[in-house]
């Protein structure tokens, strides 16, 4: 591997237990992403390893202002503690460009000249939108310039075992294609900045919702492209409406107060099946008992549906 591979990988031994938690700053804190935090905060700490905090601050035309700050104020009123500095995407600019120049050497990158309508006019659906038909995969045509940078990706299906959800299979360049690594807009793709941070901070859990299940595939391949460990992975339950849609800023999820407190955390932890004691009555006691009690086999691997700040029990979940 190049020199440059020091700048985004590292040398944290793989035996150490290390998780994170990686927010988007589009909005404040919600009851979704409370339950990520929870759960994620849980698997690290109770095999004695570390908890940090990454803010994926890459695409400014989604962001929110003041959201990192208030989502970080959040953390810490509801007894969130993490390891070492926060770290910002948006400053890590340079070490993606490395990785990339990294696999531009190795001829698994290669630019494009395509716009979404050229795509959508050839291109079957896959699972996330059009499948790239490899257009540029040759080489851009002579009238063209690139516009942005894509994976190469191999034949065959990349199998991914996940601790709470059934073995994923999935041939990556037929469900998606040749996938983005750095946009038209010049702003790095989340597939490659989350590949590389986790490298670099030696992430050795991932746990997140299952809303991501699909992307992990294409996280592994390019993980192999790069030559860095790929971490263990346990994609928590959605939580959805009544509707059966993920709870997100998009679908209006209610924003968590950092006054709640208590009751945030006991929702949270009921939704992922580890309904905690009434007499807890305190952020620490809340922490204390679910230190001893967090076991991430008992969490359920289904959606559970949320309804006017309720929860459905395990048995009903979706």
């Amino acid at each position: 591997m190049d020199a440059s591979f020091s700048t985004y990988s590292t040398s944290t031994p793989h035996a150490l237990v290390r998780g994170r938690f990686a927010p988007s700053p589009t909005g404040k804190l919600h009851a979704g992403s409370l339950t990520t935090a929870v759960g994620s905060y849980l698997e690290a700490r109770t095999q004695g390893g570390e908890w940090l905090l990454r803010m994926e601050d890459l695409d400014p035309p989604r962001e929110q202002a003041g959201a990192a700050a208030d989502i970080l104020f959040t953390l810490d009123a509801l007894g969130f503690e993490w390891d070492g500095a926060v770290v910002y995407q948006s400053q890590r600019l340079a070490a993606y460009q490395a990785a990339l120049d990294d696999l531009v050497v190795q001829g698994r990158a290669y630019p494009c000249a395509c716009t979404r309508s050229d795509i959508a006019r050839i291109a079957q659906r896959g699972i996330d939108g059009f499948v790239y038909p490899a257009t540029c995969r040759t080489g851009l045509p002579a009238d063209k310039s690139p516009r942005a940078w894509r994976l190469l990706v191999p034949q065959g299906d990349t199998t991914v075992l996940d601790a709470l959800q059934a073995a994923q299979a999935q041939a990556v360049a037929h469900a998606v294609g040749d996938f983005v690594l750095k946009r038209a807009d010049g702003f790095f793709a989340y597939q490659l900045a989350v590949v590389v941070d986790d490298a670099w901070q030696g992430i050795t859990e991932v746990v997140r919702g299952a809303d991501l299940l699909d992307s992990t595939p294409r996280q592994c391949v390019l993980q192999a492209a790069l030559g860095v460990p790929r971490p263990r992975y346990a994609h928590l339950p959605l939580m959805v409406n009544a509707a059966g849609e993920k709870l997100s800023k998009q679908t209006l999820a209610p924003a968590i107060s950092a006054q709640e407190g208590v009751a945030a955390l006991k929702t949270a932890l009921l939704r992922l099946n580890h309904p905690v004691p009434a007499e807890c009555s305190t952020v620490g006691e809340v922490w204390a008992w679910a230190s001893t009690h967090w076991r991430l086999a008992q969490v359920t691997p289904h959606a559970v549906c949320v309804t006017e700040g309720k929860t459905a029990s395990p048995s009903e979940s979706v």
